[in-house]
C-alpha cells in the first residue's frame, strides 16, 4: 500500500493521467455495504499529497469505509466512446482526524468543505 505521493514517485505517467481525469470532479467511489454488495456513490475526488475525499458524516460511504476500509474509485468518461479514458485505483480509506492533514486536503480541494465534513484519506494499490 502507498499513499498518492508515493504513487505518483513510482508510476508518475499513470499518477499524471488519474490526477487529469479526476480534474472532471466527479468519480464514483465503490465501497461494501454491511452485507457484502456493493454501493456507488458519486463524488469529487481531492488529490493533494494524498488522495482524499471529504464527506457527511451521516453518509452511508463513509460509514461503510469506517467497517470496511476497502474501496474502489473511477472516473467518469466524457462519452461513450471513452472520450479521454478512464482511471481507476483501488486501496484502503482511513478516517482522518489529523487537523494538519485536513488543511492539506482544503487547499487542494476545488469547492470549500464544510467544517462538519469528515475526511478519508485513500491508499493506492492498484491503479489502471
Amino acid at each position: 500500500m502507498t499513499g498518492w505521493t508515493e504513487f505518483a514517485q513510482q508510476s508518475p505517467e499513470i499518477a499524471e493521467f488519474g490526477r487529469a481525469r479526476f480534474q472532471s470532479q466527479v468519480a464514483y467511489l465503490g465501497t461494501l455495504r454491511p452485507d457484502g454488495s456493493p454501493r456507488v456513490h458519486p463524488v469529487t475526488p481531492i488529490i493533494g499529497e494524498e488522495l482524499f475525499l471529504f464527506m457527511e458524516p451521516t453518509s452511508p460511504k463513509g460509514k461503510d469505509l469506517q467497517r470496511d476500509p476497502r474501496y474502489a474509485l473511477h472516473c467518469s468518461v466524457e462519452d461513450s466512446n471513452g472520450g479521454g479514458g478512464e482511471f481507476y485505483v483501488m486501496g484502503r480509506a482511513t478516517l482522518v482526524a489529523d487537523p494538519i492533514l485536513r488543511e492539506q486536503a482544503v487547499r487542494a480541494s476545488p469547492y470549500f468543505p464544510q467544517d462538519s465534513y469528515v475526511l478519508f484519506m485513500f491508499t493506492v494499490e492498484f491503479a489502471s
